[in-house]
């Protein structure tokens, strides 16, 4: 069998001294972790490897020795040597690497003392040396260290990566630190991290317990029944405003939760929601240091009045068009009269409307600008609903003309089946035959020609205020479709992918550093990052979809036959 040793480059250049590492069971591979540097006690090392043992449960030993000349220690190779015999070894690996050459010797002595039997004649060619960067194993969470209880294949590589990221406290100690042991290793952070980083850490636990109790606060208030009677709730349903205090509420309980995060996967989620909560208020603010300054607001709200006035007249403007003769079509009308002043006086009375609110709306956005320091998501979740208030005429007019030629198409195609000799069965849910007699013909007959011959006008007004719903509901769809960029788009690991990509890794290759002929291969271990498409895919936030409810099919189907388009609902839907 080959023998592999995985080797941190940190080490390649370490002065001499003792490996420190683990034999992988089951295969025949060791993984290197650090290097102990002489001189060194033999006791001080067993203590401090049974410390480690017990702080991040690796079965850590002495691998063997690391030979680095250096003038003034020849007899330093021989005296490793010699340790073989106080460290309890099933194999003893004499590594070596000589100043200027890039290759290691490698010796491997059986716990007899003893080399193996053909190790003299082709022992270089069965052992191959596989560099691998320490930080980025460690950091990378490719094989993250599974839970108690949860079985999962232990392949070589994934009991490599569990054990480097389990030896975390190994890497504490740093090598200038004032102990009675020298190690050459990844030197992480450890006791010399920013002391600003440590308050926080220490300040954070309290913080979570506070803002934890206020959002159970908040949604013990939210749990009352007076607001789940049906027209609180049926209402609070189409406002974007409560979806998106809902949606919040949510993440604001997951983020503050004083429960650690388990797994990469959720720390990743915890930290895209918190990242986008920040981004989140850092928009909404510079949206306000816009809107308060420089008299905007009253710009604001002495444009809007116009611009209401102005809708209200072009949408007069194609009533009478209507009621004239539209595009040369010859319309009923009596019933193009009737529908025509009946839509007049519901815009008379908009306009009434927005002329009553105008001496308000500048104090309305006022105060409604203020919500924007919630995040820019409250703020584009108002103006949809703003949006809707402001454009519900054209959302009356659509119900009315919907309602109308969804009547008119029920009718005519419940006398179409009179003329064919069929009825639909309520019952069973299909269509049966029925014999009718010469009055009930009639009677259908005369009822067809009429609702046939005021379609055209019906369906002309339906097609109009369809339209003109289908532009308002783009425009939400629009807002709607911002907002859940900003609750769900991974801006952390987004980030960790630019500047950190072995943090967010999909795999691993292989690249050959040295293949010279008598030395042992030389293979460099790479970590190869996940690709934008699947970053987006993996650990995208849940959010609430703006999407159709229907696909495209059967949203034209219902066009054509005038149900009801509501507003693009939120509804929920989980991205895994």
């Amino acid at each position: 069998m080959v023998l592999k040793i995985f080797f941190p480059k940190c080490c390649n250049t370490a002065d001499s001294g003792l490996l420190v590492g683990r034999w992988i069971p089951g295969q025949d591979s060791a993984v290197v972790l650090a290097v102990i540097h002489y001189p060194f006690i033999p006791g001080q090392v067993k203590k401090y490897l049974s410390q480690m043992r017990s702080q991040s449960q690796v079965d850590l030993t002495v691998l063997g020795s690391w030979s680095m000349p250096k003038d003034g220690q020849e007899g330093m190779e021989s005296f490793l040597k010699d340790l073989s015999t106080i460290f309890p070894h099933a194999r003893w690996l004499q590594l070596g690497r000589e100043s200027g050459k890039r290759a290691f010797t490698c010796r491997v002595v059986q716990k007899n003392g003893k080399p193996p039997a053909d190790q003299e004649g082709d022992e270089k060619d069965k052992i191959i040396f596989i560099h691998y960067d320490q930080r980025k194993v460690m950091l990378s969470q490719l094989h993250p260290v599974q839970e108690k209880g949860t079985e999962e294949e232990s392949t070589e590589l994934r009991m490599v990566f569990h054990t480097v990221a389990q030896s975390e406290p190994l890497f504490f100690l740093d090598m200038y630190d004032q102990g009675p042991l020298k190690l050459t290793h990844w030197q992480s952070e450890g006791r010399e991290a920013s002391i600003i980083v440590e308050l926080v850490k220490q300040a954070s636990f309290p913080v979570c317990v506070i803002l934890t109790w206020l959002v159970s606060l908040w949604q013990w208030l939210g749990s009352f029944r007076m607001l789940h009677v049906w027209p609180v709730q049926f209402i609070s349903s189409k406002l974007s405003t409560c979806v998106q205090t809902g949606y919040r509420t949510e993440h604001f309980q997951t983020v503050f939760s004083t429960k650690k995060a388990t797994t990469h996967m959720e720390f990743m989620r915890k930290a895209n929601m918190f990242v986008s909560f920040l981004v989140d208020i850092a928009l909404g603010l510079l949206l306000i240091s816009w809107l308060y300054r420089e008299n905007r607001i009253s710009q604001l709200a002495n444009t809007l009045v116009p611009v209401a006035d102005h809708v209200a007249k072009e949408l007069q403007e194609l009533l009478e068009w209507l009621m004239g003769v539209p595009a040369g079509l010859k319309m009923n009308r009596a019933l193009d009269q009737v529908l025509g002043r009946f839509f007049l006086y519901h815009i008379h009375l908009w306009i009434s409307y927005i002329r009553l609110m105008s001496p308000f709306i500048e104090m309305i956005l006022w105060y409604v600008g203020l919500s924007a320091c919630l995040g820019l998501t409250f703020a584009l979740s108002v103006l949809s609903d703003i949006v809707a208030l402001l454009t519900f005429h054209i959302y009356c007019f659509y119900v009315y003309g919907a309602r109308l030629y969804y009547l008119k198409i029920y009718g005519l195609s419940s006398l179409w089946r009179l003329f064919r000799g069929k009825k639909w069965n309520v019952l069973r849910q299909r269509v049966d035959s029925c014999s009718y007699d010469l009055d009930q013909l009639f009677i259908g007959t005369l009822l067809f020609t009429i609702l046939l011959f005021l379609l055209p006008t019906t369906a002309l007004y339906y097609l109009v205020f369809t339209l003109l719903r289908l532009v308002v509901v783009m425009f939400q769809g629009l807002i709607h479709l911002s907002v859940d960029f900003i609750n769900s788009f991974p801006l952390f690991v987004m980030g960790l992918r630019l500047c950190r990509p072995y943090r967010v890794a999909e795999g691993v290759k292989f690249r050959v550093l040295s293949e010279e002929p008598g030395t042992p291969l030389h293979l460099m271990m790479e970590i190869n990052p996940l690709k934008f498409s699947s970053v987006l895919q993996c650990y995208r936030t849940p959010t609430y979809s703006c999407y159709p409810r229907d696909s495209w099919v059967a949203l034209c189907k219902k066009l054509f036959v005038g149900e009801l388009i509501y507003p693009w609902r939120h509804k929920s839907t989980k991205t895994d």
